[in-house]
C-alpha cells in the first residue's frame, strides 16, 4: 500500500492561510484544495471518529468529546479508551489486505488500548498525594522511553491551560518523525492541536495569532519535507474551522434558574449532581447535550432552551436523526448555539461558591468542556505570583492547588461545534489528489482509502 501520512492540523480554514503561513501557502497552491462541510458536532473526538471509521457519530457512539453516563449517572468528557469508538478503522480494514500494513497513531483521540501498531497520547501521572505530573502514554509501553530520551518529557502544560505554546505540536511532530525512522509505518496519523488553542482565545485576529500561525507553519514544513522526502503521500486536513464568537451562554445557570439543577454543599462550595437533577447540560463548545431525568419537565425545558437568546436549534431524538447525532450517548436533545455565541458549563450563580476545580485546569472533573481554562484570572493583579509561589510548593513536594484560572467566559473569543459556517470557515482536505471541491465528513475516509490502496486495489482486480 501507498505510504501515506495524515497531518491534522486542527482548527485550520483556509481564511487563516496568507502572508504568516508561507509554506502552506505555497504548498497548498501546488496541491488539490477542497473543503469539507462541517459535521455535528464539529468536534475533535467526533470529526477524528468519523474520518477514520467512515461512519457518522450516530454509528461510532462519539455524539461529542464527552457525555453522560447514565449508568453511572457521572458526566465523562476526554475519555481515551478506543473501545469507545464502534466501527471498525482504516487501518485495521488495510491489514485484512495488507498482512504487512502497519499505522503510528500520533496523539488522534482515543488512542489508549486501540489496534494501532504504535501510537502516543498525552496521559499524565497522578501520585497518591494528589499532584498531576507531566507524561504520556504510547504502545508498545517502551516507546515512551524511548521518545522521552530523545526528546525530553512530554511538555503537558504546554499542551493544555494557560501556559500552552508551540511546545506541544512541535514534540507531536518530532516524536512522529522518529517513529517513522524506527518504525517506517504505512499510515502516519498527526495530531498537531496549536491552532486550536490560540484561535480559540483570540479569535480571528491576526494582531495576535501571527506568530502562531507562523510558528504552525514551520513544524508542517518540517513535517511535509520530511515525509515527501520518504515517497510518501502527504495530506493535510483538520476538523473543523473556528469562528469568533463574543457570547456566552451560561446555559446550566438558565436551568438553575428553572429548578433543574441539584447540587451537594461542600465546604461552602457547590459541587454539581447530575444523577439528581431533573435536567442540565453538558456543554461542549457551541453545543450542548442537555440529559433529562425527570421526564415530567421535558417540554417545560425545550420550551426554554427554543426561548433561550443565541440558541439556534434544539433537536430531540427524532430530530437528531437528520443530523446522524442520535444515539443512546447523546442528550434527550441537542442544543446548538448560533454563530455568536457558544455554551459554558457553569451551573453557579455566585462565584465564591464555585467549586474549587473551577479556577483548576480539571478537564476530567468539570460537567463540561472549558476553554476560559486557557487564561488565568486578570482580576488577580498578583496573579502570576500566586502561580510562582504553587510552582515552588509542587518543586518542593509539597501539596498545592493550582487555582489561578479565570472564571470570565466573556475572555473567550473564537469557538466552533455548529454547523452552517461561511465555507471560508470550513476544515480543509488537501493532498495531491483530485477529489473535488467539497467533501461530507464520513467522505474524508473513502478518499483516505483511495490514496492508501491506490495501484494495490487495480492489481487485485486484473
Amino acid at each position: 500500500m501507498k505510504k501515506t501520512v495524515v497531518i491534522d492540523v486542527v482548527g485550520l480554514s483556509y481564511s487563516l492561510i496568507g502572508e504568516h503561513t508561507p509554506f502552506l501557502k505555497q504548498w497548498f497552491a501546488s496541491k488539490h484544495q477542497a473543503t469539507i462541510d462541517p459535521m455535528l458536532p464539529a468536534l475533535t473526538t467526533s470529526v477524528q471518529s468519523t474520518y477514520v471509521t467512515g461512519k457518522w457519530p450516530s454509528e461510532t457512539g462519539i455524539v461529542g468529546n464527552g457525555w453522560y453516563d447514565r449508568i453511572d449517572s457521572e458526566v465523562k468528557f476526554w475519555k481515551q479508551s478506543n473501545k469507545l469508538v464502534a466501527g471498525e478503522k482504516i487501518w485495521e480494514r488495510a491489514k485484512k489486505i495488507d498482512p504487512n500494513f502497519t499505522v503510528s497513531k500520533m496523539f488522534w483521540w482515543y488512542n489508549m488500548y486501540s489496534t494501532a501498531d504504535f501510537s502516543a497520547t498525552p496521559r499524565p501521572q497522578y501520585p497518591s498525594d494528589g499532584i498531576k505530573l507531566p507524561d504520556c502514554y504510547t504502545q508498545p509501553g517502551d516507546l515512551r522511553d524511548k521518545l522521552q530520551k530523545e526528546l525530553g518529557t512530554f511538555p503537558l502544560f504546554q499542551f493544555w491551560g494557560p501556559q500552552t505554546t508551540i511546545k506541544s505540536s512541535r514534540w507531536i511532530a518530532d516524536a512522529s518523525m522518529l517513529v517513522d525512522k524506527w518504525h517506517n509505518p504505512t499510515l502516519t496519523l498527526i495530531y498537531l492541536p496549536h491552532l486550536d488553542y490560540c484561535v480559540q482565545k483570540f479569535g480571528q485576529d491576526f494582531s495576535k495569532i501571527a506568530n502562531d500561525l507562523r510558528e504552525i507553519d514551520d513544524v508542517c514544513r518540517d513535517l511535509i519535507q520530511h515525509y515527501e522526502k520518504q515517497g510518501a503521500e502527504v495530506v493535510v486536513l483538520s476538523e473543523y474551522g473556528i469562528t469568533n464568537v463574543s457570547r456566552p451562554i451560561h446555559i446550566n445557570r438558565i436551568l438553575r434558574e428553572a429548578g433543574m439543577i441539584r447540587y451537594r454543599e461542600e465546604r461552602g462550595l457547590e459541587l454539581f449532581d447530575a444523577g439528581a437533577s431533573p435536567a442540565f447540560a453538558t456543554p461542549d463548545h457551541q453545543i450542548a447535550h442537555v440529559y433529562i431525568n425527570d421526564p415530567g419537565v421535558f417540554e417545560k425545558v425545550r420550551s426554554i432552551l427554543e426561548n433561550t437568546p443565541g440558541v439556534e436549534l434544539v433537536l430531540d431524538k427524532e430530530q437528531q436523526k437528520e443530523y446522524h447525532i442520535d444515539h443512546e450517548r447523546s442528550g434527550d436533545l441537542v442544543v446548538v448555539a448560533d454563530a455568536d455565541s457558544w455554551f459554558t458549563y457553569y451551573y453557579w450563580l455566585d462565584d465564591a461558591r464555585a467549586p474549587d476545580y473551577a479556577r483548576l485546569v480539571a478537564i476530567h472533573q468539570k460537567p463540561g468542556y472549558d476553554p476560559v481554562e486557557m487564561f488565568m484570572d486578570q482580576t488577580n493583579p498578583l496573579i502570576k505570583l500566586k502561580a510562582g509561589y504553587k510552582l515552588g510548593r509542587k518543586l518542593l513536594g509539597f501539596r498545592y492547588l493550582m487555582n489561578v484560572i479565570s472564571l470570565d467566559a466573556t475572555l473567550v473569543k473564537g469557538s466552533h461545534g455548529r454547523i452552517g459556517t461561511a465555507r471560508e470557515h470550513h476544515p480543509v482536505f488537501v493532498s495531491s489528489q483530485n477529489v473535488g471541491n467539497n467533501l461530507s465528513a464520513v467522505d474524508v475516509y473513502d478518499q483516505l482509502w483511495k490514496i492508501m490502496t491506490a495501484g494495490v486495489l487495480q492489481k487485485q482486480t486484473r
